[in-house]
């Protein structure tokens, strides 16, 4: 009896083995040294991951449906939306290193909000990447320019209204932010705004493209535009930039002549936004009625905004401040709209900051800006925080390394810096009946923006450039000098710098670029590498054809002073005792900027190579005509 049972539980047990055998061999695929080896997909979140990520096609009004990544941590109830409306790949900026943890695959700027139950979306722009539809660059709101039905603030209207319908899991208050070109979108946003958007924080955002940012500066363009335009607009994903080699931009973009030569050269003429560009060199209603800051004059300011910009921000210095201006009378209770100004470069914020090239700063500012005023702004408006009582100006005092907190912007009382005689600066007007300094302006010798050789795709580089040490043009002949003698007490100053220049040319049509500098002692016990450096700290390029009316150049009289007035980016700086302040002036910075060929042409796009022609530059300095750099000085 017993053997029979032996014998019948091990029938049974190869019986179970057998089946097993079988049902593994008909899980497991058949392959052969010939089977195609591409799986069909692979789940990145695995199922120990601490988020749910989920991507959707959200409808707009129009039928077009846009690409959004929806991420949060699992477990997630009545959290509050934080929405970003990109053109850099919403797919990439929500998997960043294909790890299990939130904070992982978004990104660094993040971490604090989603480690607070915040959801996290992002979005791809009308026709950039995975979301259907047509791009256009800085798209215009409806109106004399865009006779559609939809435009980024509609676009953003529906997308909320998407989410607060479909997202179980949030309290249906919603928050917009984004720096640059998302900076542009999360600021249009509030334009008619839908009811659930609470609360903004528009970071560098791109404003006015003529003016100040990223296309024109003062009528001069920036000439890195053309890769932007090949990676931007070469078809929906993203592009590699223009083929023109690794040497010397320097000497790449000086070969080449015109910025139209170049672009013939490489390619570019017949990109739809080159044209745009080239068709459009003068500020004409093409320019002024794709102002963003003019979009909001007869617009309420309803959605508590928090505009952001770096101190150093190389590409859109111009935007944050000119709507702070434009939207500081509607802020009647001081409890809607604040500027920040900080210690950064383009975007900076939102990485570590904890130096910015040659500057060194006492912690991660950028961190610290995140932790002390924008999620408590933002807690307060979407999870009903406590008021923050937010000051209408945050701006980050550099050289003494602490945060203002201000009433109203700027806070400096204009105090003229004169240029006078031996490269000397000083607070008294000066008394000469004619004076003036003379250098020799050749466009093909032009003064490097960066120390050559000059490399714009480098990252360092091109971040750093408006801090950079100024001494490697110290000593051109084409590069006057003005300081003063060593400080005997700190200057403090906090808005922006105004240009009060008085130039001729023997030309007729010319550049001028005034930089204001922040030159340290000769000698530092703590800190050598730093001494004697001249420290930028606020640069800006003026051209000379739209002296009378931007919109309708005119070329220069030849010997003719004019009075060239304009604005420097805004700072907060104290220039400490025992440094100097030092003014330089000259007439080119390239290739950051195409040449002007002194010569006037009517399109200088379009300009050839008999057209570039040295000039003499006078720079008055007489009681007649006192140029000055007007600083806003705290008394």
């Amino acid at each position: 009896m017993l053997g029979k049972l032996k014998l019948a539980t091990s029938a049974a047990a190869l019986a179970m083995l057998a089946i097993s055998t079988i049902a593994a061999a008909q899980q497991a695929p058949v392959v052969t040294p010939m089977t195609p080896e591409m799986n069909p997909s692979y789940s990145y979140v695995r199922p120990e991951a601490d988020y749910i990520r989920k991507e959707v096609m959200i409808p707009m009004r129009d039928g077009v449906k846009l690409f959004t990544v929806i991420a949060m941590k699992k477990g997630t109830t009545k959290g509050p939306i934080l929405l970003t409306r990109t053109v850099y790949n919403a797919s990439r900026a929500t998997a960043r290193m294909g790890s299990q943890r939130l904070v992982d695959i978004l990104p660094v700027m993040d971490a604090e909000f989603v480690n607070d139950g915040y959801i996290r979306v992002y979005q791809d722009a009308r026709g950039r990447n995975k979301s259907e539809g047509e791009f256009v660059m800085n798209r215009p709101i409806i109106g004399q320019l865009n006779q559609t039905a939809v435009d980024e603030s509609t676009d953003a209207y529906d997308t909320i209204d998407w989410l607060v319908k479909n997202v179980p899991e949030s309290n249906g208050k919603v928050g917009i932010t984004g720096s640059s070109y998302l900076g542009f979108t999360s600021l249009v946003a509030t334009i008619n705004p839908h009811p659930s958007l609470k609360a903004a924080v528009p970071q560098s955002p791109m404003v006015d493209g003529w003016m100040g940012d990223d296309w024109f500066h003062n009528g001069a363009f920036r000439q890195p535009n053309f890769d932007y335009v090949t990676t931007m607009t070469t078809n929906a994903g993203d592009n590699g930039q223009v083929a023109n080699g690794t040497g010397d931009d320097y000497l790449t973009f000086l070969n080449a002549g015109s910025a139209g030569d170049y672009a013939k050269a490489f390619g570019l003429d017949s990109y739809p936004f080159v044209q745009k560009l080239f068709q459009n060199p003068a500020y004409t209603s093409f320019w002024s009625e794709q102002a963003v800051d003019k979009w909001f004059k007869d617009k309420p300011l309803t959605v508590p905004t928090m505009l952001v910009v770096g101190q150093w921000d190389q590409e859109d210095s111009y935007g944050a401040p000119a709507v702070y201006k434009a939207l500081e009378a509607k802020d009647v209770n001081n409890d809607k709209l604040s500027l920040v100004i900080g210690p950064w470069r383009h975007s900076g914020v939102n990485y570590q900051a904890t130096e910015l090239g040659p500057y060194k700063l006492p912690g991660d500012i950028g961190l610290d800006f995140r932790t002390r005023y924008m999620k408590p702004f933002l807690d307060h408006y979407l999870k009903g925080g406590p008021d923050p009582k937010l000051a209408s100006a945050i701006t980050y005092a550099t050289g003494i390394n602490k945060w203002d907190e201000s009433k109203t912007w700027p806070v400096g009382a204009a105090t003229p810096l004169y240029l006078q005689a031996d490269g000397s600066l000083d607070w008294t007007r000066p008394s000469a009946k004619d004076a003036h300094d003379d250098y020799v302006s050749d466009p093909m010798k032009p003064v490097p923006f960066s120390p050559r050789p000059v490399h714009m795709r480098d990252a360092d580089a091109w971040r750093t450039w408006l801090i950079r040490d100024q001494r490697f043009v110290s000593g051109r002949p084409d590069v006057l000098e003005y300081a003063t003698p060593a400080l005997t007490s700190d200057v403090h100053i906090m808005g922006a710098p105004q240009v009060d220049l008085f130039a001729a040319t023997s030309g007729s049509d010319s550049d001028w670029v005034v930089k204001l500098i922040d030159v340290y002692p000769d000698e530092d016990t703590y800190r050598p590498e730093t001494a004697g450096m001249q420290m930028g700290i606020a640069f800006e390029i003026f051209r000379g054809r739209y002296v009378k009316d931007f919109a309708k150049p005119q070329a220069l009289k030849p010997g003719k002073a004019e009075n060239y007035k304009f604005g420097l980016p805004n700072v907060d700086h104290v220039f400490l005792k025992g440094h100097r302040i030092m003014v330089q002036v000259q007439s080119t910075l390239f290739p950051l900027y195409d040449r002007n060929p002194q010569t006037y042409v009517p399109n200088i796009f379009f300009a050839k190579p008999a057209d570039y022609k040295k000039a003499t530059q006078s720079i008055y300095r007489s009681a007649a005509q006192p140029s000055a750099v007007i600083l806003p000085v705290v008394k």
